[in-house]
């Protein structure tokens, strides 16, 4: 097993720099597309997580490809993108955002000031563990939150991750941390779940858990099924995982 925590501080240097005291972060690529209605979207490079079912994972931490960019040129594509595709939205997906803290907030603010709503989807492991990160995002008026939990149970949360148990906890606290800095439950923040391989009781549980947090979480989960690419599928049959509920490309 591998403590995420731990696992971003060694993954940090590898995919964020420092270069005339802006953060740059490594991307992959950039892309317009259908999610959320239409959103100009950006992969970055590097997780300190290891989903078994990750769609990213040809790329998300293989630190030979991508580029670094400092925040102002990543905004500048993604904009290019908003602005052809016509999206009000942004994002950073693939890896973990949150692995390049100044760097992400930086690129919300150059979205906030042109009116672009920017959503930042996260394990939560680095929001949970700190309290300032969530203050912090939550100075932004333009900013609402993803966390995205991996299973919805902490058995199941080891078996599709690999990590230290503990780590389950840390994605209930990062909603704990967010709604408590500001963040409206439903608007400004919530909760998405892989639940292909979860029981309808431990489904249950997960909610009640949500509604300690605040109900007005309970309302608006994001359910994740597992989309089966071929990639996907090759990795799942690898790691001898069955999903109960999955969706064909």
């Amino acid at each position: 097993m591998y403590d995420p925590l731990k696992v971003a501080e060694a993954v940090r240097p590898k995919v964020t720099r420092i270069v005339n005291g802006v953060e740059e972060r490594k991307y992959y690529r950039f892309r317009g597309g259908r999610w959320y209605g239409g959103i100009a979207s950006a992969d970055v490079i590097g997780c300190n997580m290891d989903c078994k079912f990750c769609w990213a994972w040809r790329f998300k931490n293989n630190y030979s490809l991508g580029e670094f960019l400092p925040p102002s040129k990543a905004y500048e594509r993604l904009r290019r993108i908003a602005v052809k595709g016509g999206y009000g939205m942004m994002r950073l997906t693939g890896g973990e955002p949150t692995l390049s803290r100044r760097h992400l907030l930086d690129l919300i603010s150059l979205a906030e000031r042109e009116g672009y709503l920017f959503i930042v989807e996260t394990n939560g492991i680095l929001i949970g563990d700190d309290p300032t990160y969530a203050m912090d995002l939550a100075k932004h008026r333009n900013v609402f939150v993803r966390v995205s939990f991996k299973g919805v149970s902490e058995e199941e949360f080891v078996k599709l991750t690999g990590a230290v148990p503990e780590a389950f906890n840390l994605q209930f606290r990062a909603l704990q941390n967010l709604v408590s800095a500001g963040l409206m439950p439903g608007r400004q923040v919530m909760a998405a779940a892989m639940i292909s391989f979860s029981s309808d009781r431990d489904i249950a549980e997960f909610l009640m858990r949500l509604s300690d947090i605040d109900p007005g979480l309970v309302d608006n989960v994001d359910w994740e099924v597992v989309i089966m690419y071929p990639h996907v599928r090759k990795l799942l049959e690898k790691y001898g995982l069955k999903p109960r509920r999955f969706v064909n490309p």
